[in-house]
């Protein structure tokens, strides 16, 4: 996905991308928008975020119906028709769910089915042996006070189940992603949450010391160039306010990166609260795989 062409902002990106970026301008105006979502996010992996606004009227389902309120919406896979599927391989929510089936590579290929026998109603809400596995209750227990955890962002939220257990407690996240092979925008707008549809090379749109928590769990990972996570991560010190938790999921590395990662993580300035490595085994162990789980939090005061 040309992921590691990702460049820092300040417009660069976007005049690298020059073919793609005037393909994606070549639009009549005052008509509909060309079919084009794989161009805008190769675009946006590239690094060039935000897009141009355009003169157009992007593609809309044919037959969509109306959305389900608040709570039923937050475990109810949205009906097929209120999603435009011709950007994604898949073409209904069942064809999503039975990705996991298959030998292909997908992102978050399991994350669309929320039955209650899938994988999705049970992450972050239950206990596990594995101390990587920190659950939401553990880690809003180490808030102080509890009730100082109401806004926050999840960085590559997925299918927005993540909110969406924050949101069950009372907490109002945004959840940003990108629609990699699957509408994950509309599935988690329909669920009630609002989707940041932006990447990680772009400067958070919050202002400084405005959130409480921030959750990333493997869009920071060693797939990004190290600087860039650098800056990802000082942007995230940023908005957080003084005292906020941000919950590093997951983060996974080749064992001999142990000591760049860690380097660069601890220079940020983030206070630890629980920091756990542990062997990333799914690939299999020949690969050396590992992974950080942390919870950090921005000092109350200026730590330099």
């Amino acid at each position: 996905m040309d992921s590691s062409l990702l460049n820092p902002p300040l417009a660069q990106p976007c005049l690298l991308s020059g073919s793609f970026l005037t393909t994606f301008l070549s639009y009549n105006v005052n008509s509909s928008c060309p079919d084009d979502e794989p161009l805008l996010q190769k675009l946006l992996l590239r690094g060039c975020d935000p897009l141009p606004i355009r003169r157009c009227r992007p593609a809309s389902p044919k037959n969509p119906v109306p959305p389900l309120p608040y709570p039923d919406s937050l475990w109810t896979t949205p009906p097929d028709e209120n999603i435009h599927w011709s950007a994604y391989t898949c073409k209904s929510f069942k064809c999503l769910v039975d990705r996991i089936k298959t030998r292909s590579f997908d992102d978050c290929k399991d994350c669309f089915d929320l039955s209650a026998t899938g994988r999705e109603i049970k992450r972050w809400v239950t206990p596990s042996t594995n101390p990587l596995d920190f659950t939401i209750d553990e880690v809003l227990s180490l808030a102080k006070p509890h009730n100082s955890i109401r806004i926050g962002l999840d960085l590559g939220g997925g299918s927005g189940t993540f909110a969406v257990r924050m949101r069950e407690r009372n907490v109002t996240m945004v959840a940003s992603t990108l629609n990699l092979n699957g509408p994950f925008s509309n599935f988690i707008a329909s669920r009630g949450i609002i989707p940041l549809y932006t990447t990680v090379g772009k400067r958070l749109p919050f202002f400084d010391n405005t959130l409480d928590i921030v959750h990333s769990m493997h869009v920071l990972s060693n797939w990004i160039p190290t600087t860039v996570l650098h800056f990802v991560l000082f942007d995230l010190y940023r908005v957080l306010r003084p005292g906020g938790l941000f919950w590093l999921d997951h983060f996974f590395f080749v064992e001999g990166q142990m000591e760049e990662y860690v380097s660069v993580i601890e220079s940020v300035g983030f206070e630890k609260l629980k920091w756990e490595i542990g062997r990333k085994l799914d690939r299999g162990a020949e690969l050396k795989e590992m992974y950080i789980s942390a919870l950090v939090q921005k000092p109350l005061k200026n730590s330099w």
